[in-house]
């Protein structure tokens, strides 16, 4: 990555809020298609079906090369699992969903993890974790403050529930690109990070595993798997930086 962090005008963040929208309005509605015998790759083909016709493009559609517009992640996955008709929801799975749109030129970025029928209370605390660590890194999105902060903020509560922050795959800046500076690491790297100014977007993203945080990636390429075998949960909101604090553009994904 570029190390330049472009700064939004408030006509692009409304934009952007629109992009946003779309996305949070998608992972919305694939909530109630999210049971036992549906196939990631209809909830793919919903997803893309859906955002074209709110006038939007999915982001992750031949991105890199990869071959869906949703990533869904069962389980021990942590991003970037492949849509697949041969991947079947069973009841008590975890799917995490990560979505994005492109939309008047700018990006959209989201990501939730979902009960499949019934989950056990392992999982469910997973899950309770790992959107509160995110909502805990976005408390610290105010001008002034470091990337760090959030770094930390995310951390901190991820430890203290005994849980691990996946650190080889980050947030990041978010605008006319779906991936801009700066990096926005899930663990405080001990490094000066920059500082927060308004019309910085960024997408904060917490992927947390339930046992340690070392990942690997299959062969297919693309799906990241917890080493140990662990299950993994990953949310995510794109936000605004502005004089009065967090400005959640793709809020509407949390219940």
């Amino acid at each position: 990555m570029a190390s330049v962090i472009i700064l939004k005008s408030p006509s692009q963040i409304v934009i952007m809020k629109e992009a946003n929208q779309i996305v949070a309005q998608t992972l919305s509605m694939l909530r109630d298609y999210i049971k036992p015998g549906v196939t990631t790759l209809e909830l793919d083909k919903l997803a893309e079906k859906f955002a074209r016709s709110k006038g939007s493009v999915p982001a992750f559609k031949g991105y890199r090369g990869f071959p869906g517009s949703l990533c869904v992640s069962l389980n021990e996955q942590v991003v970037h699992g492949i849509p697949s008709k041969k991947v079947v929801l069973k009841e008590g799975d975890i799917l995490s969903i990560d979505f994005g749109v492109k939309y008047k030129g700018f990006f959209g970025d989201a990501a939730v993890t979902l009960p499949v029928g019934k989950i056990d209370s392992a999982a469910e605390k997973l899950l309770n974790v790992t959107r509160g660590s995110l909502f805990n890194g976005i408390e610290q999105v105010r001008v002034g403050n470091r990337v760090s902060d959030i770094s930390q903020a995310v951390q901190n509560y991820v430890e203290q529930a005994g849980y691990s922050v996946v650190r080889q795959f980050v947030g990041h800046g978010i605008g006319q690109s779906l991936h801009e500076p700066p990096e926005v690491p899930n663990y405080n790297r001990n490094e000066r990070s920059a500082k927060l100014l308004p019309g910085m977007v960024i997408a904060i993203e917490p992927m947390v595993n339930a046992g340690g945080y070392e990942v690997k990636v299959l062969r297919d390429g693309w799906t990241v798997v917890t080493s140990d075998k662990s299950l993994s949960a990953h949310f995510e909101h794109s936000v605004a930086v502005t004089e009065d604090g967090p400005l959640i553009l793709s809020y509407g994904t949390e219940s």
